[in-house]
């Protein structure tokens, strides 16, 4: 009677596992003044913009002639007018009717699953965020690892094999990395010769400043005919506690004479009651030029938090990739210790909380993840903790 996959997953999920090593390290020690990089949930508040078009709408909720009940499907048309005002901004041409409203890429990237068959083989980077590989198991899903290392640089290349749906997260997390355009394009051509669909994760493409990265998997020719984009503001506008987000699917997109895109609609709804107004007025002021002036300022801060944490691996000559396009530094832990014992030291001995590469997978053993989206303060703080740990 019940799914007899999720006897295959973990015990618990990481970031319960990690809270939960946490909680009972402060309970034995009250008082400990223990500061996190590691789930990676944002610190600064809203911005001013978003609060006051989320404190309007919430007003117009009191007043019977403003009221509004279950948002429609997609979303409502002011906000992915201006998603895809976003995109066209950047010269990306995405229609406003390829957009679907959602509460977040979390939820996306597990419940896309619901519009492909069970069996599928999915195709998931090692190391990786733990949702891509769960989901897939409990879906049944055959489940093959493409490793990420040192030589690629935590970007790998297609394999030879094929596979149905193949997931790229850019900037990467846990890696911090970034994919080139010329190794998007490779995916986007095996994609297309294997009549397979890439789930390009884009939670954090607002963090990349290097220019001759591609933010986006549609800036790639030929990414139309087989990828969807998921994207989320809970990093980029700080959005954590408010929850939204979208998907992306172009028309073109077809597999089995079906529209990727209409599949999709019918799922959501089926089985989404859609995003509350508020939320989505909120988010329509993001993308304002007033929200995301705002907002960029606000991952500006979470950038300098990135260059203190890297100043600090510098002083203490560990190796590490992310950090510059990415909110996330993923070390080498010293002499190739390994990441839950390193987690536990660095707790103990420094007050200082990350995450253990092994929780993504076989390939981040012997790795650390840490995270900027602290304050300044915390992150100053924690940069001189580090700078003091005994390695």
């Amino acid at each position: 009677m019940i799914n007899a996959n999720f006897d295959k997953l973990g015990k618990n999920y990481l970031f319960s596992e990690v809270a939960r090593r946490v909680a009972a390290y402060k309970a034995e020690n009250p008082g400990a003044d223990v500061i996190s990089l590691g789930i990676g949930d944002v610190t600064q508040p809203l911005a001013a913009p978003v609060v006051a078009a989320m404190t309007e709408a919430s007003a117009g909720m009191g007043r019977a002639e403003t009221f509004r009940g279950y948002s429609p499907d997609n979303g409502y048309p002011f906000l992915r007018a201006a998603i895809g005002g976003y995109y066209r901004g950047r010269g990306i041409d995405i229609g406003d009717d390829e957009i679907v409203v959602s509460d977040g890429a979390k939820s996306d990237c597990a419940n896309i699953l619901d519009i492909f068959e069970r069996g599928i083989t999915a195709l998931i980077p090692d190391p990786v965020y733990p949702v891509y590989l769960d989901t897939n198991v409990m879906a049944g899903n055959s489940v093959r690892l493409v490793a990420g290392t040192d030589e690629n640089g935590f970007t790998p290349h297609p394999p030879k094999e094929r596979a149905d749906i193949v997931y790229i997260c850019s900037p990467n997390n846990p890696t911090g990395a970034v994919f080139s355009r010329a190794l998007l394009s490779e995916w986007v051509g095996w994609a297309n010769e294997n009549g397979a669909v890439i789930l390009f994760d884009a939670a954090y493409e607002a963090f990349v400043s290097d220019p001759s990265l591609p933010r986006s998997i549609f800036e790639i020719d030929g990414a139309r005919t087989c990828a969807i984009e998921l994207c989320s503001l809970s990093k980029t506008a700080g959005f954590t506690g408010v929850r939204c987000g979208y998907t992306v699917i172009p028309r073109e997109l077809e597999r089995d004479g079906a529209s990727l895109l209409k599949l999709w609609q019918r799922r959501q709804a089926t089985k989404f009651n859609g995003v509350g107004y508020v939320v989505q007025r909120a988010a329509e002021a993001v993308f304002s030029p007033e929200g995301l002036a705002a907002t960029r300022a606000v991952i500006d801060i979470y950038r300098g938090n990135a260059r203190v944490l890297a100043s600090a691996l510098d002083a203490l000559a560990l190796s590490y990739t992310g950090g510059k396009d990415s909110p996330y530094l993923w070390l080498k832990t010293p002499g190739g210790m390994p990441s839950w014992d390193f987690f536990d030291r660095l707790l103990h001995e420094a007050n200082l909380v990350g995450t253990p590469g092994a929780g993504f997978g076989t390939a981040g053993e012997g790795r650390f993840r840490l995270t900027a989206f602290g304050s300044p303060e915390r992150t100053l703080e924690a940069a001189d903790r580090l700078k003091n740990f005994r390695l």
